[in-house]
C-alpha cells in the first residue's frame, strides 16, 4: 500500500545561479512483454491514458482484459471479455436466465451448460420492467426457441444474436404470430410473453414467461393441447391480486389487451373444448433467425461507423454494458464500464460507441447499464465465477436476463496450478519481510482451465522456503519464487522479500462499532526502511486487548475481524510484530458528539435562508414559499464531521407542511454527498437522524442544508447538528523522522545544493546553492544529473489537469530513463490539496516507484508552499514538503550510494 503524499500544484520557476545542464542522450528502448502491460505501465489512448492493465485466459478462446483509463474529465474502470466464437475453443454464447430477476451469478450457477460443457463467463443483458413485471423489454431466444417478444406490439426490436455456427451479429427481431379460433378465423398475435402487451389484439403467455408477475391483462382463456381448458379471470397486475407468476408447462394463457372490446368478446365467446391454435415464431432482419438472442436498445456502431447519440435522453455518463462483433461475427467483445463512482465516471452512449469502434467492433449494441452492469468470469481451476466489475449499487442487482458463455469441460486431470497469496493478488501480498511468512494457495486446473482437484508439493527458489502447507517463509531480502508441483503439473508465483520491517500501520486508525455483535475488519501493513509496503499476516502478529469486551480473529484473507462482545465499551488493541508496534483505539455503542450549534446562523447564505429562534439560542430558517419550492443555506466554511460518525442528528422545528430537509456534505475528494431526511409531518421541535451512507469517503464535512417543499408552502427552522459516533479515543500518530532530514553540515557536504521557496534567495546565497525553485512557471530542465519536472497542478484532476500532468510525467520518466548522465528525477509541484485526487496521487507514486525499480535511478517529489515541513519516503521515492516561510536547502548527489538528498529546513 502506498503512503499518501501531500497534494501540490502550480508551475515553478527556476532561478539559475550556476546553470549546468547535462545533455540528453538516447538509449535503445526495451519492448514490454506482448501478453500484458505491467501494473505500473501507462499506455496512451485516442482521448485518454490507459493507466493499468491486467489480463487472464478464462478458457480456450476467451480472455478477460481489465484496465483503468484517465480521461480529460473522469476516471474509467473497464472490463472486457474477448471471445472467439465458433472456433477451435468450442465457445458458445447463450441466453441466460429468464425466470424472473436474479443476479447474474445466481442465473449463471443454475444455467444448464449441457453435457460435457461448463459455464465460464456471464454478463447482464436486456433492459427490463424493473418496477413492474420484472420481464425483459426486448426479444429473447434460447435453444432455437422464441422465449419472448419485445413489446408493445410485434414490431422488430434490436438484439444481439448468435447463430448455429456460433457467429454473432446485431440484428432486429420481430414477432410473426397468429391465433386460429373456432371456424378457422385467424387473428394476429401482437405479443408473446411480452412485458408490455400491445394496446390492442391478442397476446399469449406460456411457461417461458420471464417475469415475476404477469402484466395487467383483460379477458383471458387457458389453452392446452390446442383446446380451451377454461376461461381465466382478468389479470390485474402489480396493483391487484395476481393470477399466478406464470402459466403451467404446456398451458398457454391467451389474453385480450385491456380495452380491446372486440378481442375480449371473441375470447369471452369461447367454451371449454373449443379448438384454438396459437403459433408464434421470431423473424429476423438481414439473415437467418439466431439460435440465441438477447435484446438491447441503442446501436453503438453500425457497419463500422460509431453512432452519435447527442441530444438523446439516455446519452448521459453512466455505467454501461455493451456487446460488439467483428465484421465476420467471429470475434465477440463484451464490455463493462463502471460508473457513478469517483473512481469511474461512466460513459455516454456516444463515447461508448466511439470506444467500441476504437477497440475493433464493426457492429455494437448497448445493453442495460446503470446498476445492472455486471460481468463475471471464471478463474482457472475454480468452480464459481468471480465478479470482475464494481456495480454502482454496491451489491449486484437482480436483472431479467443476460448472456452466458459456455465452453467444453476439461478432463479434470491436473495440468497446472494457479498459485496465489491468501488475501489477494495485489503487490502488497506478493511481498514479505525477512523472518515473516506469506500463506499461499495452489488451485489445480486441467488443460482447458477447468477444475482439477489435487494437492501439490511445494518448494521455493531464492530468498525463502515453503512448507508443506503452502506457507512461504522469508529468509533474506531479495527475489524468490514459490513453486507448486504435482507430477508434470506446475505453477509458480514470484515473491519479493523486502528489507527488515521497521514499522507497521493499520488500515483503520480507529475502530468504532455501533452495537454488540457488530464486526469490522482491518489489516496491518508493514514498511521497510525505504517505505516499501507489504501486508503482515495475523500469524506473525502478537495482539493484546480486553478479551472480555472484544473478539479479534484471523479473517482468513490476510487480516483481522474485530467483534464487540458488549453493548458499550472503549479500549485499545495493541498489535506488535517484533519491535514494531501500533495501538488501535476501540469503541462500541453510539454517543452524540456536537458538530455545530449554528451560533453562526447569520453567516449561512442561500435562497430563503434567515436567522431563526433555535433550540435553544439562534437557529437557521429555510423559507419555502410555494409547493415544490427549494431552499438552501451554504455554510460559511465546511463543518467537519467526526471520522467514525454513523448518522447526523439535527433539531428541526416542523410546520407539518411535508417539506423534506437534506444535509449536504463534501467527501474526501470534494464530491457532494446528499443525505435526505424524512418529510416533516409534525409541528414543533424534533430531533431528526440522517443516516450517513457507508460508501461516503471520509473525512466528511457539512457544506449546506437544503429543503424541498411538499404540497404546500413551508418554513423549517434548524438547530444543533450532532453526530452519532462510536466512543473511541484519538488515534496515535507516530512521529517519523526520515534520514534525509539532515544537519546543515550534511547538506553542505553534498556536491551541490539548491534552495526551495519564495524567501529562499538569501538561503541560496548562504548555502552556495546553484539555484532557487520558486512559484512561477518554467519548463523542465536537467541540472548536474537531476531532471527536474515542474507540474502545473492548478487544474483539478477531473477537469483535464490530471491528464496533462500524467502525460508530462510519462514523458519526463522516459527521458530520464534513457539519459545515461541523468541519475534522478525530481517532480516539483506547489501545495494545493483540492486539485489532485487520490487516484492521480496514487498513480504518480506508482509510476515513480516503478521508474526507480526498473531503472535503478532515483526519484523525489518536492512540494512547495506546504503547511509544514516534512521529509518522508514511499517505495524508495523521497518526498520533501517545504513551507512557504523559513528556508529549505537541499544537498544533492544524484549518483550517491545511499540517499541522494539531504534536506535542512530552518523556520
Amino acid at each position: 500500500m502506498l503512503s499518501p503524499r501531500p497534494l501540490l500544484p502550480v508551475l515553478l520557476a527556476v532561478v539559475l545561479v550556476t546553470p549546468a545542464c547535462a545533455p540528453a542522450q538516447a538509449a535503445p528502448a526495451q519492448a514490454a512483454p506482448a501478453h500484458a502491460v505491467a501494473a505500473g505501465a501507462v499506455a496512451a489512448g485516442a482521448d485518454g491514458i490507459e493507466t493499468a492493465r491486467t489480463g487472464r485466459q478464462i478458457a480456450p478462446g476467451i480472455r478477460l482484459e481489465s484496465y483503468d483509463r484517465l480521461e480529460s474529465d473522469r476516471w474509467l474502470r473497464i472490463d472486457e471479455l474477448l471471445v472467439d466464437l465458433g472456433g477451435s475453443g468450442g465457445v458458445r454464447a447463450e441466453y441466460l436466465g429468464g425466470r424472473g430477476p436474479a443476479t447474474v451469478a445466481e442465473s449463471a450457477a443454475r444455467h444448464p451448460a449441457g453435457a460435457g460443457r461448463r459455464v465460464v463467463a456471464a454478463a447482464n443483458g436486456d433492459f427490463f420492467d424493473i418496477r413492474g413485471t420484472g420481464a425483459p423489454l426486448g426479444p429473447g431466444l434460447g435453444g432455437g426457441r422464441l422465449l419472448h417478444s419485445a413489446g408493445p406490439g410485434p414490431a422488430a426490436a434490436p438484439a444481439v444474436g448468435f447463430g448455429a455456427d456460433g457467429a454473432g451479429r446485431v440484428l432486429r427481431i420481430g414477432l410473426d404470430g397468429s391465433v386460429t379460433l373456432p371456424g378457422g378465423v385467424v387473428r394476429p398475435l401482437t405479443g408473446y410473453n411480452a412485458a408490455r402487451p400491445a394496446a390492442g389484439g391478442l397476446c399469449a403467455y406460456t411457461a417461458d414467461w420471464p417475469g415475476t408477475r404477469l402484466p395487467a391483462l383483460g379477458t383471458a382463456v387457458e389453452v392446452r393441447g390446442g383446446r380451451v381448458v377454461a376461461a381465466a379471470p382478468p389479470v390485474r397486475g402489480r396493483r391487484g391480486p395476481l393470477r399466478r407468476e406464470r402459466p403451467e408447462p404446456g398451458t398457454t394463457l391467451l389474453a385480450a389487451a385491456s380495452g380491446d372490446g372486440a378481442a375480449a368478446a371473441e375470447l369471452a365467446a369461447l367454451r371449454a373444448g373449443d379448438a384454438v391454435a396459437v403459433a408464434a415464431r421470431a423473424v429476423a432482419g438481414g439473415g437467418p433467425v439466431p439460435v440465441a438472442a438477447v435484446g438491447g436498445r441503442e446501436a453503438l456502431v453500425v457497419a463500422g461507423v460509431p453512432q452519435d447519440h447527442d441530444g438523446e435522453p439516455n446519452n448521459t455518463a453512466a455505467p454501461r454494458t455493451a456487446v460488439g462483433f467483428s465484421r465476420d461475427g467471429r470475434r465477440l467483445r463484451i464490455l463493462a464500464v463502471d460508473g457513478r463512482q469517483r473512481d469511474s465516471g461512466g460513459l455516454t452512449l456516444t463515447a461508448l460507441g466511439a470506444m467500441m469502434h476504437r477497440l475493433g467492433s464493426y457492429e455494437a449494441l448497448n445493453l442495460d447499464g446503470g446498476g445492472s452492469t455486471t460481468l463475471l468470469a471464471a478463474l482457472s481451476g475454480a468452480e464459481d465465477l468471480a465478479l470482475e466489475n464494481s456495480p454502482s449499487d454496491g451489491p449486484p442487482r437482480p436483472v431479467s436476463n443476460g448472456i452466458v458463455l459456455t465452453a467444453p469441460a476439461g478432463s479434470g486431470r491436473t495440468a497446472g496450478f494457479r498459485v496465489e497469496p491468501v488475501g489477494g493478488t495485489a503487490e502488497e501480498f506478493t511481498r514479505v519481510f525477512p523472518g515473516l511468512g506469506r500463506t499461499l494457495t495452489a488451485t489445480g486446473y486441467d488443460a482447458l482451465l477447468g477444475p482439477a482437484p489435487g494437492a501439490p508439493v511445494w518448494f521455493a527458489q531464492g530468498a525463502g522456503t515453503v512448507g508443506p502447507g503452502g506457507v512461504f517463509h522469508a529468509v533474506r531480502p531479495g527475489r524468490a519464487t514459490a513453486h507448486a508441483r504435482r507430477a508434470t503439473a506446475h505453477g509458480a508465483l514470484p515473491l519479493t522479500v523486502l528489507g527488515p520491517l521497521t514499522r507497521i500501520r493499520p488500515t483503520r486508525s480507529r475502530i468504532g462499532l455501533a452495537q454488540q455483535g457488530e464486526q469490522a475488519g482491518f489489516r496491518l501493513t508493514g514498511y521497510d526502511a525505504q517505505g516499501a509496503a507489504a501486508v503482515v499476516e495475523p500469524r506473525d502478529v502478537a495482539l493484546e486487548f480486553d478479551r472480555s469486551r472484544w473478539s479479534v480473529t484471523d479473517d482468513g484473507r490476510g487480516g483481522f475481524t474485530v467483534t464487540a462482545l458488549v453493548p458499550q465499551a472503549t479500549g485499545h488493541l495493541r498489535a506488535a510484530v517484533g519491535a514494531a508496534a501500533v495501538e488501535i483505539p476501540l469503541g462500541v455503542g453510539l454517543v452524540t458528539l456536537p458538530v455545530t450549534d449554528l451560533a453562526d446562523a447569520g453567516e449561512w447564505t442561500g435562497p430563503g435562508a434567515s436567522v431563526a429562534r433555535g433550540h435553544p439560542g439562534a437557529g437557521l430558517a429555510l423559507e419555502l414559499p410555494r409547493a415544490g419550492a427549494q431552499g438552501g443555506a451554504a455554510a460559511p466554511r465546511p463543518v467537519p464531521v467526526p471520522e467514525l460518525a454513523r448518522a447526523l442528528t439535527l433539531w428541526v422545528d416542523g410546520d407539518g407542511s411535508g417539506a423534506r430537509p437534506t444535509v449536504e456534505l463534501a467527501d474526501a475528494d470534494g464530491a457532494v454527498v446528499k443525505v435526505p431526511g424524512p418529510a416533516v409531518d409534525w409541528t414543533g421541535w424534533r430531533e431528526v437522524a440522517f443516516a450517513l451512507p457507508a460508501t461516503a469517503q471520509p473525512p466528511l464535512a457539512v457544506t449546506r442544508f437544503s429543503a424541498v417543499a411538499g404540497t404546500k408552502p413551508g418554513r423549517l427552522a434548524l438547530d444543533t447538528l450532532g453526530a452519532r459516533t462510536p466512543p473511541t479515543g484519538p488515534a496515535a500518530v507516530p512521529v517519523l523522522r526520515d534520514p534525509i532530514a539532515a544537519t546543515e553540515a550534511a547538506v553542505r557536504a553534498r556536491p551541490w545544493r539548491f534552495a526551495v521557496g519564495e524567501g529562499a534567495a538569501d538561503a541560496a546565497d548562504a548555502a552556495g546553492a546553484d539555484f532557487v525553485l520558486t512559484g512561477a512557471g518554467r519548463p523542465g530542465f536537467v541540472h548536474r544529473g537531476v531532471r527536474f519536472l515542474s507540474l502545473d497542478t492548478a487544474s483539478p484532476t477531473l477537469a483535464g489537469g490530471g491528464l496533462s500532468r500524467i502525460r508530462a510525467l510519462r514523458e519526463a520518466l522516459a527521458a530520464a530513463a534513457r539519459e545515461p548522465a541523468t541519475g534522478a528525477l525530481a517532480v516539483v509541484r506547489t501545495y494545493a490539496p483540492a486539485a489532485v485526487d487520490r487516484k492521480e496521487s496514487a498513480l504518480t507514486d506508482r509510476l515513480l516507484a516503478e521508474f526507480r525499480r526498473t531503472t535503478g535511478k532515483r526519484a523525489a517529489v518536492l512540494t512547495l508552499a506546504a503547511p509544514e515541513f516534512a521529509a518522508a519516503r514511499s517505495e524508495g521515492v523521497l518526498s520533501v514538503a517545504a513551507p512557504r516561510t523559513g528556508r529549505t536547502v537541499l544537498g544533492v548527489d544524484a549518483f550517491a550510494r545511499g540517499d541522494w538528498l539531504a534536506v535542512r529546513h530552518t523556520p
